[in-house]
């Protein structure tokens, strides 16, 4: 019979025990700091009906999508977590309590061009704060907190959340005339990292902008100084428009609360560069950049929109979010090595029973468990020393050995797999629990 060769599309990560276990640590991280916000967990379906997903998809969104039929349903993979919780929402107004704070953690699919350290199925951590109505403009200062306290817990602490926020930049262009085309100058603004500024000049000269207004908006998105400093020089300019006074003030405020949730100057700044390419975005915007590795891109984005599911509701449902990509934040930091999967097993205990009555391994094995501690037997029938090489292959702390002795003596002998030392213990589970609890 021929044999198929097993492989794996390009675009999809699969993992090794031991780099699984270290993404999974990062994943439970990110989700019991969400949980410590007090945000609760949503799970919507990997499928959706196409009508209801792509109500407001379009252009390279639409490209992306993975749509196929199923008898005469037309059906579509989610490609983000943001529009199946649109649907929630107004499927279930009446059913939560706002503001509603929600988590999800979740994989997506996107039919991208297939490129190192892209994928096309890939986990997003996302929250958001929805609103009914309206949504006070201090819960834009608690996600930075939240940004601050993942990436703290994640062991990092050179990185930069930066501020911006949409309204100043949407007021400027209405002040300069240009603001029909105020989405297509902030897309263009939003590559200067990647392009700099001198390419920033030249697409915008492709839209027809004068030169004057081009230089008045290369010196607005260059201003430099601490978040406070630009505040004062952003007041300074004397821009009469009430759409960009309204942003001003709405930056103010939020770096005044973000202080106050604890987030130290070193680890957030204003950043009038940051513009956040989706048209949704209305306001407050975030960008997080570790600071050693700017070639990562945002590591952790998102911002304030208006109107969560215009496409779904008449309801207004003004909404604040961030996200984090996580596979490829994992793919990125894996390849940096700024991260270890050091940890091969997540079993602590490895009771090797050297008898064939196993009522005692086995009892003392859910015992254990019980109290937390991750516990395998080894089962198999195999000489002492190939069970020990499994232990030392797999870098089990603890070994527990029974066999005709410590049945007969009441006992088991426990040898710790690092330093090699064997000690032979009374058949208690609190004296058990002793010795391995370190």
């Amino acid at each position: 019979m021929s044999k198929t060769e097993p492989r794996t599309l390009a675009g999809f990560m699969e993992l090794l025990p031991n780099e699984q276990i270290l993404f999974n640590q990062i994943k439970e991280t990110i989700e019991e700091t969400y949980q410590k916000f007090g945000f609760l967990p949503l799970d919507t379906p990997i499928i959706e009906l196409s009508e209801v997903l792509l109500a407001k998809a379009g252009g390279e969104t639409e490209k992306q999508i993975y749509r196929f039929t199923k008898g005469d349903t037309d059906l579509s993979l989610r490609f983000d977590l943001t529009v199946p919780l649109s649907k929630y929402v107004a499927k279930n107004y009446g059913n939560l309590s706002f503001p509603f704070r929600r988590y999800q953690i979740g994989k997506v699919y996107r039919g991208e061009k297939t490129q190192k350290g892209r994928f096309r199925e890939f986990y997003q951590c996302d929250i958001d704060i929805i609103g009914d109505g309206e949504l006070d403009i201090i819960n834009d200062a608690e996600l930075p907190s939240i940004i601050y306290t993942i990436f703290k817990e994640l062991g990092f602490n050179n990185f930069t959340i930066c501020l911006n926020n949409r309204k100043i930049l949407n007021g400027l262009f209405d002040s300069l005339g240009e603001k029909d085309i105020a989405i297509d100058i902030l897309r263009i603004i939003d590559k200067i990292d990647k392009i700099g500024k001198d390419a920033v000049k030249k697409e915008l000269l492709n839209l027809n902008i004068k030169e004057t207004d081009i230089e008045k908006i290369m010196n607005f998105i260059s201003i430099e100084g601490t978040s406070d400093e630009k505040i004062e020089q952003l007041k300074n300019l004397g821009i009469e428009n009430e759409t960009y006074k309204k942003g001003v003030e709405e930056l103010e405020e939020v770096i005044k609360y973000i202080r106050l949730f604890g987030v130290p100057e070193d680890n957030f700044k204003a950043d009038l560069t940051i513009a956040r390419g989706l048209d949704y975005y209305t306001g407050t915007v975030y960008e997080t950049f570790l600071n050693d590795y700017r070639e990562l891109g945002s590591v952790c984005s998102g911002g304030r929109y208006e109107n969560l599911a215009e496409y779904y509701t008449d309801k207004k449902l003004p909404g604040v979010g961030i996200s984090i990509g996580l596979t490829r934040l994992f793919y990125k930091l894996n390849e940096l090595n700024l991260i270890k999967a050091d940890k091969k097993s997540i079993a602590q205990v490895l009771i090797i029973p050297m008898i064939e009555n196993l009522e005692k391994p086995i009892i003392l094995a859910t015992d254990l468990r019980k109290f937390g501690i991750k516990t395998e037997i080894y089962l198999n029938n195999k000489k002492l020393k190939a069970k020990f090489k499994y232990a030392d292959k797999l870098e089990i702390p603890y070994v527990i050995i029974i066999g005709e002795d410590e049945i007969n003596t009441n006992t088991v002998n426990i040898r710790n797999m690092k330093t090699g030392e064997e000690k032979k213990v009374a058949f208690e589970l609190n004296k058990i629990i002793e010795e391995i609890g370190d």
